[in-house]
């Protein structure tokens, strides 16, 4: 399976918000350390906002944060908002599916059932398991002062 670039955009977006709590943050700001470009990261962040991820908030002192708390916000809803409209074959495409085997294809039971595994695994993710206590993460991305509680 191959994650989608707009999907590692927006974990990447969610953890440098994560990692900067407390403040606005920009597109600019994002862009450099997350390895982005602007425009890139406008159709996710807008995307992210629509799905409550993120608040947005627009004008000459506008920016982005968090909408919800790192630990409220599961990595398997992200990857599902992104993902979900990349088949990962051709069999489970609504158009352009010309598979002939379709009807009677076990390997397409066994791949639903291993892509249902990994977006189980991942509701068991949260932004703040990624961003807290990773001293390596926010070197990279900016100051994060970490509120997890075990």
């Amino acid at each position: 399976m191959r994650i989608t670039k707009r999907t590692n955009i927006a974990i990447r977006i969610l953890m440098f918000c994560a990692v900067n709590p407390g403040r606005l943050v920009t597109k600019s700001d994002i862009a450099g350390p997350c390895n982005a470009s602007e425009n890139h990261l406008a159709q996710v962040i807008n995307r992210l906002g629509q799905r409550g991820f993120l608040h947005t908030q627009r004008g000459r002192n506008g920016g982005l944060r968090l909408a919800r708390a790192p630990g409220e916000i599961v990595i398997g809803d992200v990857f599902r908002e992104f993902e979900s409209e990349v088949p990962l074959a051709e069999c489970f495409a609504d158009l352009d599916n010309s598979c002939p085997l379709k009807e009677a294809c076990r390997l397409r039971l066994a791949i639903r059932d291993a892509a249902e595994a990994f977006y189980g695994h991942l509701d068991g993710v949260t932004l703040d398991a990624l961003v807290c206590d990773n001293a390596p993460l926010e070197a990279i991305l900016g100051t994060f002062r970490c509120e997890h509680v075990a």
